[in-house]
């Protein structure tokens, strides 16, 4: 009973090769190909709550083995006609030419009963002509962690794309999980997706020319300079900012305020992403929705022990994408999606609209919610203790303590005080006590030292390191090119000086195991109490002045989720679902769709839930040999 309407493929220029094979595509959007049928598909979960998005509904389970069979690729749904999307992309600040979908094929635009849109996407459904030397398939540890982040980004309330099923199969495919040389048959899983569309911006990339510095070996779009094709593309794009599309008769001024909107979007998203510790893993422009969505969850991670130099990608030892780096990350991407869209908006002129606002406008953004989660009034902490946010960071990666777990605790303050009519003595005791459990002890901060460690490898011998950074720090540009045959100064300066950073942090690394391998076992918590004794106070000083803020509880309880999807969790519902019981990533679904329900809080200490022993396993603080978790692009 599903309507399609698929406006992309009507509106939009598709690829006159029908035969699929790996190949640039040039002046067009789409390609069309078929998914490829996977070997007894299995039903490992679905979401209800992103069926009903299609007009579907499978409560109880009446539609289990359709969903199987048209939502592996097996069969296709009447009326859709799949297609890959073109686009490109810069990976890791480099320009990487034509990527496009690669493992993922759209099934076409969804009309539901209540006339709205989405468009339904299959991924890991096979190769496509962009899936260059890929299988075009993901296996089910990739899929499980992007069908579940999905829905429980959905539940916290931050704009993403929808996953609606997870299916694996019998199929197998290769894959070298950790990079490092031992490779595994691993199941081909399907997730479904859903999203009113998943255009990127690398979607605008596709008309790119090389970049002047770059040389011979420089990439350039499939479509370069294609600005009639950019053109036709900006316009379909507006179809989905109907306000935006009929706000003037002039083109320019609606090209503007477009791309003022997605400016806008695109701070609201990180700035929500900073305040829940959401460290996206890859934030490369062809993984930048367009419509200011969450998208793509790779090697994601939800931080843990706060940490603002948390990198969440086993794969990023340069550090790009930590968690402090990505609100200037998405600026840079948005000033590349300034240079894509030139000159339906004049470069110069969406150069301008970005440093007028972004800055500015993502602190805003970022303090509000801050300031929701505390439970205090804006006014106040910076009229009186302005550096009070500052300092609860500081203190948090000072003991290691759990960041939403942190702020959680908080809110249970607020409900003592205000609900449970504690005193503020008793209450600011229980509130100690609470957070100083979540701070990781000695045996967890190891893990995650060694963890660092890991990620930051160095790719030559530490003293050969510091001895090519001595050249580079004490020689001429002249003398450092000619040592190195002739190649740039700065290239080599920035090759070594990375490694030197890498080198400084495995030595600091090194000696932090050092001190926490010999601090005595309870003396951290002392130490760390004390710490927290001293911004306690300050926080409970400014809540008794901040008494008119009648809204403080329900604004926290809105703000700070009781429950989070941790790493540690999802591998251990990744790994009964590799024995084929799938219990616990239906049941962690449940508890992504409700992240701020009480009962799934780690300091509820009992459940009424029927599953206890799945909620109660996961509803408890980070075990300290669970820390040294490392995710990968291996997908």
């Amino acid at each position: 009973n599903i309507q399609f309407h698929n406006r992309n493929l009507i509106n939009l220029p598709v690829d006159k090769e029908i035969t699929n094979y790996s190949r640039e595509v040039k002046d067009a959007i789409f390609s069309r190909v078929n998914p490829q049928p996977l070997v007894n598909p299995k039903l490992v979960a679905y979401s209800n709550s992103a069926l009903q998005l299609l007009g579907l509904s499978n409560q109880n389970n009446e539609l289990d083995n359709q969903l199987t069979e048209y939502f592996s690729g097996n069969k296709l749904i009447p009326g859709s006609d799949p297609a890959a999307h073109c686009y490109c992309g810069h990976q890791f600040g480099s320009f990487a030419g034509q990527l496009g979908d690669g493992a993922a094929i759209s099934l076409g635009e969804v009309i539901n009963p209540l006339n709205e849109r989405w468009e339904l996407q299959l991924k890991g459904a096979g190769n496509t002509p962009y899936s260059r030397n890929s299988d075009g398939r993901k296996v089910l540890r990739s899929s499980i962690r992007e069908f579940l982040a999905s829905e429980f980004m959905h539940g916290l309330g931050i704009p993403t794309t929808r996953s609606a099923t997870c299916i694996s199969s019998d199929s197998t495919v290769v894959r070298d999980p950790m990079y490092e040389g031992k490779p595994i048959n691993e199941p081909c899983t399907v997730i479904s997706r859903i999203a009113p569309n998943f255009f990127r911006f690398g979607s605008f990339e596709i008309f790119k020319p090389k970049d002047p510095y770059d040389g011979p070996y420089g990439r350039e779009g499939p479509s370069v300079n294609n600005n009639e094709l950019k053109k036709q593309l900006l316009d379909h794009i507006l179809l989905y900012y109907p306000h935006i599309q009929s706000s003037s008769n002039d083109k320019t001024d609606v090209y503007i305020s477009w791309f003022k909107e997605v400016i806008d979007r695109t701070i609201q998203l990180v700035a929500r992403w900073q305040a829940v510790g959401f460290v996206h893993g890859v934030l490369n422009t062809d993984n930048m929705s367009i419509m200011g969505l969450s998208i793509d969850y790779g090697p994601y991670a939800f931080m843990e022990a706060y940490d603002s130099d948390y990198v969440s990608n086993g794969s990023d030892g340069s550090g790009r994408y930590a968690f402090k780096h990505q609100p200037a990350v998405v600026k840079w991407n948005l000033k590349r999606l300034a240079e894509a869209i030139d000159p339906l908006v004049d470069l110069a002129t969406g150069y301008e609209i970005i440093e007028e606002v972004y800055d500015n406008q993502y602190e805003s953004t970022y303090q509000s919610i801050l300031s929701d989660k505390l439970g205090i009034s804006q006014s106040i902490y910076k009229n009186h203790d302005p550096k009070l946010i500052d300092d609860l960071l500081e203190t948090m990666q000072e003991t290691h303590a759990d960041y939403t777990d942190t702020f959680y605790a908080l809110t249970l303050y607020i409900t003592d005080i205000e609900t449970n009519r504690l005193s503020t003595s008793e209450a600011r005791e229980l509130l100690l006590d609470r957070i100083v459990d979540r701070c990781f002890d000695s045996n967890a901060v190891i893990g995650l030292l060694k963890r660092k460690m890991r990620i930051h490898r160095l790719g030559m011998k530490p003293q050969q390191v510091q001895q090519l950074w001595e050249i580079v720090s004490n020689e001429s540009e002249e003398v450092i090119s000619e040592m190195f045959n002739g190649a740039p100064a700065d290239a080599i300066k920035r090759e070594i000086g990375e490694e030197k950073r890498k080198l400084d942090i495995q030595m600091s690394c090194a000696r932090d195991i050092e001190l926490y391998q010999s601090l005595p076992a309870n003396q951290k918590k002392l130490i760390d109490r004390e710490k927290w004794i001293i911004w306690i106070d300050r926080y409970i000083k400014l809540i008794d002045l901040d008494n008119t803020n009648i809204q403080r509880l329900d604004k926290m309880k809105t703000n700070n989720p009781s429950f989070m999807l941790r790493n540690w969790i999802l591998q251990d519902a990744i790994d009964a679902a590799s024995n084929e019981d799938y219990d616990k990533v239906r049941k962690l679904l449940e508890m992504s769709l409700s992240p701020y329900d009480p009962k799934y809080s780690t300091f509820t200490t009992t459940t009424n839930d029927n599953n206890n022993n799945v909620v109660s396993s996961y509803c408890r603080k980070t075990p300290s040999n669970v820390t040294d978790l490392i995710c990968t692009c291996s997908s």
